[in-house]
């Protein structure tokens, strides 16, 4: 194991955006296993320390692998194209019109059933968004193009966390 590896590399899985789970979690045990610091108790304090930041990054790969949004992000990141998800805001049109109603019906919904129904739009549209990032990096290895549909799987997010705080408001 090199620490300066990929978290791909690392945790010996494709660079893709389609992972499977279950081998990434198999692969992130069986390495913190290797790496845990109690097995090298006996080699000393130096021996340890070592061990324990292969662990730190062991587990900082597995965090970023096992989330979508992480893991495509990071790979953009990984083929060039940086996420810069404050200073590059260009969407489509289309996606911008979505935010816009989106504001707008949140800022109508009053009641549960009205957040409800947008929380199930904002979850429908992250799915086809995941779908469409998965086809973007897997098939047709765009960078650029993947970086800027994990921009807008950000909004989506952060647009579905504002409705879920509104619905926590709502109870009593």
């Amino acid at each position: 194991m090199n620490l300066q590896d990929d978290d791909f590399t690392l945790l010996a899985l494709p660079s893709r955006f389609a992972l499977d789970r279950d081998a990434l979690d198999a692969q992130w045990k069986r390495l913190q296993r290797e790496a845990h610091p109690d097995r090298f108790a006996s080699q000393g304090t130096a021996a340890q320390r070592v061990a324990m930041q292969w662990s730190v990054r062991i587990n900082e790969a597995y965090n970023r692998l096992k989330d979508p949004l992480k893991r495509a992000a990071y790979w953009c990141e990984l083929h060039g194209a940086p996420i810069q998800a404050h200073s590059n805001t260009a969407m489509p049109a289309a996606f911008l019109m979505q935010q816009m109603e989106w504001r707008e019906a949140l800022d109508e919904a009053h009641t549960e059933d009205a957040l409800d129904a947008l929380l199930r739009d904002t979850r429908a549209t992250r799915q086809t968004l995941l779908d469409e990032l998965a086809h973007t990096i897997d098939q047709r290895q765009d960078a650029p193009a993947a970086a800027q549909q994990v921009r807008a799987l950000m909004f989506v997010e952060r647009f579905a966390d504002e409705v879920r705080q509104r619905l926590e408001r709502l109870d009593p």
